[in-house]
């Protein structure tokens, strides 16, 4: 590991996607990285250490007895002393060991122990992928500052249809380059970003709210911490645990979510409307409603604050964002909602569109401008939607 040269562990766990671990390989070493791979007993039945050796002419290791580099033992130094460890593909049972501390073999060892940054590529039956015990492990170790590149969906080698796929080759790479060569053009700028679904109380058990589930905010907020932006939450109720690093401030209900972003737009040059506030805001009532003895019950639904109206008077000179989620005249509803707020622009989704709303780890997005400019973007991760406004953003900023 020269100084100034790029290095990555490659650990290969025992998937039938095992064989494309080679042109991950063979892609990061025409890079110009230099990659040591490490293999499972698994992942040696669907591939030979002599394919990684021969792509990347440095010796592979199959055992945590394997010791290539005199003085050193390899299991432990390797994993300290690269510049990220990517696992690349890694089951369901990799992930659970590395969650709950097993170093059994020389692929877990080197995992566990790891002081480098640790990128995980999972591939498995989309069943194995959508178990809670799975889906736990994956939010445990996001939360240690693991990251993750999503599996995709689509035709599986069981036969099945779903989640499980490995991530493309490119998107790795994307990954990979991501974390080997960060992009710091939003270093200290200070960015305030809304996200997750607020919470209208009914009575003092009940509540209306929506199906956001706060995924593209959180992508938002990783990918600004990862430019280098002073990120800052203001987070209603999601479905998901947001990214670490990041300065959070939970809220329950529009009035709370109003009052926290009056308080934390004043140092912000950048403000993100992602959340899915109320609308309506129903009259509580103080005590349980009951059902007995009714025959239904009759709310009162008032006019919810407006958010990105209300702080007009303190944004002035910032960067302002919003979303627009629609289910018809997509395009028309939106262009309101940019001219009525006066936003830098705005992001148009359909969110009954397949892999395009609430909940899901993808969306296809418009962004609207004031000048009439429109740029439409095909179904990507969430993660690759933030970046892209996260590239208007820093145009406005720069």
């Amino acid at each position: 590991m020269q100084s100034g040269e790029k290095s990555v562990l490659l650990l290969v766990s025992g998937s039938i996607a095992a064989y494309k671990a080679a042109d991950i390989a063979s892609k990061l070493v025409q890079s110009g990285v230099k990659v040591y791979t490490a293999l499972t007993d698994s992942a040696a039945q669907f591939i030979g250490a002599a394919t990684f050796t021969g792509i990347t002419g440095l010796p592979t290791l199959t055992s945590v007895f394997d010791e290539p580099f005199e003085g050193k033992m390899s299991h432990i130094h390797l994993p300290q002393n690269v510049d990220l460890v990517l696992a690349a593909p890694a089951t369901a049972n990799l992930i659970a060991r590395f969650t709950q501390g097993i170093a059994d073999d020389v692929v877990s060892t080197m995992l566990l122990a790891a002081t480098s940054p640790v990128l995980i590529a999972p591939a498995m039956n989309s069943a194995m992928w959508d178990q809670e015990a799975t889906q736990e492990s994956v939010r445990t170790l996001k939360q240690r500052g693991v990251h993750f590149v999503e599996p995709a969906p689509g035709h599986l080698a069981c036969g099945t249809e779903g989640q499980g796929r490995l991530a493309t080759t490119d998107d790795i790479m994307e990954a990979v380059n991501r974390l080997l060569y960060p992009r710091l053009d939003l270093a200290g700028v200070p960015i305030l970003i809304s996200v997750g679904a607020t919470r209208e109380p009914i009575d003092p058990v009940r509540f209306i709210s929506n199906r956001s589930s706060g995924k593209m905010g959180f992508a938002l907020a990783e990918a600004a911490r990862d430019r280098g932006a002073i990120v800052t939450l203001v987070k209603g109720h999601t479905e998901v645990d947001p990214p670490t690093g990041i300065e959070i401030i939970p809220v329950e209900t529009i009035a709370e979510m109003l009052k926290a972003v009056e308080q934390a737009i004043g140092p912000a040059q950048v403000f993100i409307s992602a959340a899915a506030p109320a609308d309506f805001e129903p009259i509580p009532a103080e005590q349980k409603i009951k059902k007995s003895g009714t025959d239904g019950v009759t709310l009162q639904l008032n006019p919810a604050p407006d958010i990105l109206k209300s702080i007009a008077p303190l944004a002035e000179g910032k960067v302002i964002i919003g979303f627009a989620a629609e289910t018809e005249n997509l395009e028309e509803y939106a262009l309101q909602k940019l001219k009525a707020k006066n936003l830098n622009f705005i992001v148009l989704n359909d969110v009954t569109a397949p892999g395009s709303g609430f909940g899901t780890d993808t969306n296809a997005v418009t962004l609207l401008f004031p000048d009439g400019e429109k740029r439409v973007y095909p179904t990507q991760s969430k993660r690759k939607v933030a970046e892209i406004i996260l590239d208007e953003v820093v145009g406005l900023v720069g």
